[in-house]
Order: C-alpha cells, then structure tokens, then sequence
C-alpha cells in the first residue's frame, strides 16, 4: 500500500496539474500584455527587479515575468509559448528536470525561468553540451533578452579573463559544461581577486541534461601541469647534500623522520648556489628539492623504504614487504631517491586542480535541466542531483510508429536489410535519417549504398555547425543522412514540403545502444509536434550488446525456428523486451561506475571545500593577515615542543627544541639553549612566540606599509598552500589508484580511502603551517614583493 500511495503522490500527473494551475495564471495575463506597448512592456523588468528589492519573492512575481516573457517572445522572435511550454518553463524554475520531447520547443521554454531568474541579478547560467549551441542561442534568445532590458554573455574557451569576466557578470551567460568547471578551478588558483572570473554559482539551466550530468560524469575535469621539476635541480641537490655531514650541516629527528639543516648547512648551500637567502621566496623550490634530497639520502633506507631493480625505484610495502608496482612517492621524493640512486629521474604529470560533474553542479545554489530522455535515469538525477524528472505533455499527440525490433543472425545480413529498406523509401521521397553506434558502421553502411547508387550524406560527430545544418536538411524530401545516434542533438528537423504525405521522417537505428535513452533521442527525431513518422530498429546477434547481454533466451527462440538462412528474421517484440532487460543491466552498472567516482570525489570535496574557502579569504583580506600566521606559527610550535616534552623533565630533549628554533625560527644570535631551560612547557611556547612576535614587528618596521606587510603576508602563505594542495591532490591520486587492492584483504577501499585521505589531509595541514612558518620567519623583506 505505501508503494502505491508513494506512487500516486510523486506521478508526474499529479505535478502537472499543480504545475497547469499556475501556468494558467500565466497566460491569463495574455490579453492585457498583448494590449501594452513595445515601451510598457519593457517598462516591466525593472518593476520587477523593484519589486524583488522591496521583498517579493521570484514565485510571487512569476506569472507577471512569464507572461511578459511570452508576449516579449512572440514580438521579437515570432514564436508565443504554449501551455505545455509554460508548465516546463515553471518546472525549469523550481529546480527539476522538463523531460520534454524532441521538436516541444526546449529552448523557447527556458526563455521565461532564465528571464525570471536574471531578475534577481545574481546571474544565471545556460549549459548546453558545445560552442556551436551556445552561440547559436545567445545569438537567437540574445534578442529577446536585450529587448527586456537583460545582459547576455558567451563564455567559450577562445575568450580571454577579461572577456570571461564580462559574459561572467551579465544577467544571462551562455557556456559549455567543461568551460563552467575549469572556469571555477582556474578560480580557485589564482593569486589575486581580480583574476577571477566567475560570480557565486547561483542558478544553471542544463540544455541536454542527461547527456551532460550523466553519460560525461564518469570521467572527471582535471587540470595538470607537467611538473614543474627539472631533472638539473634534483641532481645538483642531490650531489650537494652527499657533501653534508651530520650534526653538522644538517639534523635528523628520527621520531619525526625529518632533517633539516643548521647555520653552517644553510651557509654551504647559500655558498654553493651562489645566494644571498635560501628562504627567500624566490628560492622555494630549491629549498623543497634539498628537503627531499635530505631525506632520501639519509632517511629512506635502500632495500627497508624502497627497492632498485631493473633500473627503477620500488616502493616497499611496510605491512608485506613486497614492491608496490606502480606506486611512486609524491612530492618530489621520489624523483629525489632516484637521483640517489643514480637510476633515470621519471617525470611525472601533476594534477593540479580537480573535480567531478557531480560536484561541480552540487555547488549551484538552484539547478534545472531539460532533455528528451531522463526518465530512464530518474532515480540518479533524484538520488545524486535532488532533481525530480517531469514528463511535460506533448502540444499534439505524438502518432509516430514504433515498429518492434528486427533481429537478424549476422551483421551482414542485418546491414544488406537496412540498405534495402533505405533504397524502397528513398525511391518513393520519404526522407531517411539512420542511427549508427559507431562509425565503423556508418563508413559500412554508406559503402552499400555507393554500391546502390544511393545519394546521402554521413555525419560522423564532430560537433560543429556543418552537423547542425546537416540535421537540419534531414528531413526534406528523398534526403538519406546517415548519422551516429547523438549527432545533432539539440537541432530540429522539420519536415521539407510534401513530406507529410509520404509518412514523414523514417528513423533506422541499426543497432541498439547500451542505453535505452540514446535510443530514446534518435526514435525522438521523427514525429516531432504532431508530425507522421515512422522507427526501426535493426539488431543482430553479431551486435555488441547482443554479444555481451544477449540472452540464450533469443537463440534458443532462434534455434527452435531453425534460422538457417540469412534472409530470415525474426519481428517480435519479445526480442524488443530481452535487449531492454540487457540495457537495463548495463546502465545498472554505469549507474555504479559514476556512484563510485562519485563517492571517491566526496572525500575530496570536503577538502576542496576546506581549502579554496581559507584560500579564498586569504586573497579577500584587505587589513592584516597576522592573526592567521600567528595562529599557524602556534600550532607548529606546540607541535614541536610537544614532541619534545614526553615523560619527566630530565627526559626533555631540550637540544632538539634548540635545533628545531635555530633551523626554522631564528638565528643564534637572538636564540641559546639556555632560553628554554628550566623553563614549563607553556613558558618555552612562550619564549618561542616572543621571537616570533618580535621577528614580525621587525619585519613590518622594515616595510613601513601596511599594504606590503599584507602582500608579503599573501606571498608566503599562497605559495605554500598552491605547492603543497597540488602535492596533495596528486597524492590522492596515487591513493585512489592503489586502494582497490585493499579489497582482497577483506578491507572495504573506500572506507579505507576516506581513513588515510583524512589523515593524509591532517598531515598536509601540519606541513603547510610548519613551511609557512619556516619561509615566513627566515625570508627577508624586500619592497614591492609580488605574489
């Protein structure tokens, strides 16, 4: 019973209706906007945008916007909006997913929730699935926006930051879905507010949503960059730290496995690179590279940490003691054991920035799609998006024919059928448009009808205008076009003169997708607002999907028939249900595949979030940064001193504590030994924050500016966030690449994942304070220091 009641209560009836009476309202505004004129009515969006200030809501002005929008549409572009166009419209604005079919007039419908929504000023986004789509409606609904008095922007990947800022702050901006999201990490990597381009994610209407949220959400948006490490530098620091001597030049802290060079090491190095300051922050990677080069040479033990065969650096699994194939150190560790080692320095890529689909559109405060075909995929778009899928009823009944599935038992056979229907229709004027999976078959296909002597264009998907106008003319008369199933989504194809009458547009598919809604979008090519038309599908038991899913149910059938000759078919549409049940499966497992990315990307997300928000205030802050670097400088020096102060007094190891200040705090001129001892824990925390505090009031007496204490503040805690979050990610990286080996131990990877990416993130924490405090103590003040 709750089943049915849950049922009855979530149908799509049931929404519509809601939805129909508040579309009513809409067009009964139609008469009194038809009498306003051109100026009345544009005299409207900014009474609205008063109204929105003096506290209505976007719902309460609603009926008004969109029917100014409708009668603003019916002037400028000559096309009015139907009913069901306005019910879309109004699911469109309440953040749900129109399912409506091809030729309904999507584009037309988002005008009247992207016109409502622009109102409020805080921009709103038009996501379509490439450039060309973009252009062509900014260019087409640009009219009927900048009639109303809106701003229209197009971001695409040629425009410069300045230009994207500009499309970025109009009312309306038009893009592409990989262009928003590396748009937004790009953002988030820059060092001055001013580079940024886009405004908080506010409201996204998704053209082609299923196409974009999910058949592009299993692979993720990333940003590398080849890194930025110079096999030269590895070597030289490799070579200058084998000179070093211990206790000497350099200390190693075993508890902590670090090492760090004293006074005289620091000199060596500033001698031998010829510098005045190796903590200038002109000098961070080289310090970074001698850091590695110390560790690798005299902390990671040769057969213990890792392992040399064949030429290559193995890292040893501490709990197994086998070589880890595949794994390598971050961080520039790796690479530094190599010089060690004398083996060849690999390079490495760097990821630099990255997130998933998924996440990326999480973000938007509101966020709607449209398309032909979701409902197959409504439990994700519900689950993952909270997006409810709405079938708007069609303008006019939909009387094309679904025909049932032919199934032949070769391809041969199957692609000889279609070349033979095609030549039947294509000599009586019906236009023809086929569906192939793959371009192997098109080329197939179009061989055949060369051979037939058969006029026809091929369209392989290359997303460009050429496959819009080809689309386009599809529908004349005796017009043959052979496309894969996707081409030219989001063009219409209307039917040429006379076409009507010998039945309309025939759509072939020659083979079934893994997914029913890419059939779905080709079957919705024909038959468009009422049209005649006509679908088939081809299939053979050579076919892909009938080779992986293909149940020994159809050839038991086809056994029992005794199918012999090629010329034999079967036309059921028991085959028809069993290729369902097949695809059904396979999008089960997408379904799983995107789930898993995405569970995977959810533990980096709340990182992501972590670190682009203090990020983000680093570069907003305008007064001081002060308290921030105190608090950093703090919680290394409990830290340290902490780690130093186990068990009774006399156990202390005051001498590390001393190495510790003189290696990272201060020089020995302003710090002994004998500062600390017989000192509380709390006094030596003490004494060490008094150097701190008196080394930054010396530093901005220097400066004498306000300002560019507050820039040499952004320098140093951006250039070690940058450095270290990008290590971070790659480290993750590696992490998730390796963690699905944790299932054979009986261990669940992701549970293991999110443990060691938590405690992964906890350390980079720690190191990020702990350089932060080395480069902010031991660089020296220059004027006009640059990020």
């Amino acid at each position: 019973m709750p089943n049915l009641l849950k049922k009855w209560v979530e149908s799509d009836d049931r929404v519509v209706k809601r939805l129909g009476k508040i579309a009513d309202k809409v067009l009964a505004y139609a008469d009194e906007y038809d009498a306003l004129s051109d100026e009345a009515l544009q005299a409207k969006t900014p009474e609205f945008k008063e109204r929105l200030k003096n506290g209505e809501t976007l719902d309460d002005i609603l009926p008004e916007a969109f029917a100014t929008a409708r009668e603003g549409a019916k002037r400028v572009l000559g096309l009015y909006p139907f009913r069901v166009q306005v019910i879309g419209g109004i699911a469109l604005h309440e953040g749900n997913i129109a399912e409506m079919k091809t030729g309904e007039g999507k584009t037309l419908t988002a005008t009247m929730p992207v016109y409502l929504n622009a109102l409020a000023g805080k921009g709103v986004h038009v996501v379509t699935v490439n450039e060309y789509l973009s252009e062509r409606d900014a260019t087409e609904m640009g009219e009927l926006y900048n009639w109303l008095g809106l701003t229209v922007g197009l971001n695409v990947s040629a425009k410069d930051s300045d230009q994207k800022r500009e499309a970025y702050n109009s009312d309306i901006t038009y893009t592409t879905n990989s262009e928003l999201g590396f748009d937004y990490l790009r953002d988030n990597m820059v060092v001055y507010k001013e580079q940024m381009v886009q405004r908080p994610l506010n409201y996204a209407i998704v053209d082609e949503v299923d196409s974009i949220l999910i058949d592009e959400a299993r692979t993720p948006l990333i940003i590398s960059g080849g890194a930025q490490q110079s096999t030269g530098l590895y070597i030289r620091a490799d070579r200058f730290v084998k000179t070093l001597s211990e206790d000497v030049d350099y200390k190693i802290d075993w508890p902590t496995k670090t090492a760090a060079l004293t006074d005289v090491g620091i000199e060596k190095a500033e001698k031998t690179f010829n510098l005045e300051n190796l903590y200038d922050t002109e000098n961070t990677a080289l310090t970074h590279h001698l850091d590695q080069a110390l560790r690798a040479n005299y902390i990671m033990l040769n057969d213990i940490d890792y392992m040399v065969q064949d030429g290559e650096v193995l890292i040893v699994d501490q709990n197994t003691g086998r070589a880890m194939q595949g794994r390598r150190y971050s961080d520039g560790l790796h690479q530094a054991i190599e010089a060690k080692e004398g083996v060849e320095i690999q390079d490495e890529s760097q990821t630099m920035a990255n997130i998933t689909y998924q996440n990326f559109f999480r973000m938007y405060e509101k966020l709607a799609g449209m398309t032909g075909t979701a409902k197959t995929e409504e439990e994700e778009f519900r689950e993952i998006y909270n997006m409810q899928v709405i079938t708007i009823p069609t303008n006019k009944p939909v009387i094309r024919k679904d025909q049932p599935d032919l199934l032949y038992p070769t391809l041969e056979a199957k692609f000889n059928a279609v070349a033979d229907d095609i030549e039947r229709r294509h000599r009586k004027g019906q236009p023809v448009l086929v569906g192939t999976v793959a371009i192997e078959s098109s080329e197939r296909l179009s061989q055949l009808l060369d051979e037939r002597q058969i006029p026809h264009t091929v369209l392989n998907a290359k997303n460009n205008s050429r496959e819009a106008e080809i689309v386009t003319n599809a529908g004349q008369q005796g017009a043959v076009t052979i496309a894969t199933n996707m081409a030219g989504r989001g063009t219409d194809i209307k039917l040429g003169p006379g076409v009507r009458e010998l039945g309309g547009l025939c759509v072939l598919g020659t083979e079934r997708h893994e997914s029913r809604r890419i059939d779905n979008q080709l079957r919705g090519r024909s038959g468009r607002q009422g049209d005649p038309g006509e679908t088939q599908f081809y299939l053979s038991l050579e076919d892909d999907l009938m080779k992986r899913f293909g149940s020994d149910r159809i050839k038991q059938v086809l056994k029992s028939l005794r199918l012999d000759d090629d010329e034999q078919v079967i036309k059921s549409r028991m085959v028809s249900r069993q290729v369902e049940s097949a695809q059904k499966r396979v999008e089960g497992n997408n379904y799983d595949t995107r789930k898993q990315t995405l569970q995977y990307d959810d533990v980096m997300r709340e990182q992501r979030e972590v670190i682009y928000k203090q990020r983000q205030q680093v570069i907003d802050e305008t007064e001081s940064l002060k308290p921030v670097l105190m608090a950093m400088i703090q919680r290394t020096i409990n830290r340290n001193v902490d780690a130093h102060t186990q068990g009774a007094q006399s156990e202390w190891d005051l001498q590390a504590i001393t190495d510790y200040v003189l290696a990272n705090l201060a020089s020995e001129d302003k710090f002994k030994k004998a500062d600390i001892e017989n000192k509380s824990i709390d006094e030596i925390k003490q004494v060490l924050m008094g150097l701190v505090e008196a080394n930054y009031d010396a530093k901005k007496e220097q400066l004498n500016d306000d300002q560019q204490m507050l820039e040499f503040e952004k320098v140093v805690i951006l250039r070690v966030v940058d450095s270290l979050w990008t290590d971070h990610i790659d480290a993750m990286d590696q992490l998730r690449q390796s963690i699905g080996l944790r299932g054979y131990g009986q261990m669940n990877p992701l549970v293991e994942y999110q443990e060691e990416g938590y405690r992964m993130f906890e350390e980079m924490i720690a190191t990020i304070d702990e350089n932060t405090t080395r480069l902010f103590m031991k660089a020296e003040i220059r004027q006009n220091i640059k990020r």
